[in-house]
């Protein structure tokens, strides 16, 4: 990982876990999920208030490690106005990104790419993945969703 992306990857994951950003029940959720990592103790709960095929509202409230709050908290501030479409493209490209399936480009990926540290770590994927598990979940109106 380059040292750029290195720094990157230490202020986001710091900056989101102490100042997680939505971290409450929206009023309007129409959408909740749990999504539960078995292996390390995350657990959160997702809300998305989705007004037809936009998400309009998103929060989340739980516990976990420093790495899954701080992609909720990112995840959160990012699929706000998106479509579900979107949303569900940004769910996989977040996955192969934590996975090393592909190069971490900050001009296009923003916030994101800090991730991309992630892969150096095995036992941490399943830690960033698991909010944005649950977004999918929450968009393919599951109530329960599992990193195993």
């Amino acid at each position: 990982m380059s040292a750029d992306l290195r720094d990157l990857y230490q202020e986001i994951i710091l900056d989101h876990n102490r100042s997680p950003r939505n971290f409450r029940r929206p009023a309007g959720a129409n959408r909740e999920v749990e999504g539960f990592n078995p292996l390390c103790g995350d657990h959160y709960t997702i809300w998305i208030d989705l007004a037809g095929e936009t998400v309009r509202d998103f929060g989340f409230e739980g516990s976990g490690c420093a790495i899954s709050k701080a992609s909720a908290s990112v995840m959160g501030t990012l699929i706000k106005g998106k479509g579900t479409e979107e949303a569900s493209e940004m769910v996989e490209q977040f996955q192969r990104l934590v996975r090393g399936e592909m190069k971490p480009d900050l001009a296009s990926l923003g916030k994101l790419a800090a991730f991309a540290g992630v892969s150096e770590f095995p036992a941490r994927v399943k830690c960033a993945i698991l909010p944005w598990y649950a977004l999918k979940g929450a968009l393919e109106q599951k109530e329960v969703v599992s990193t195993e």
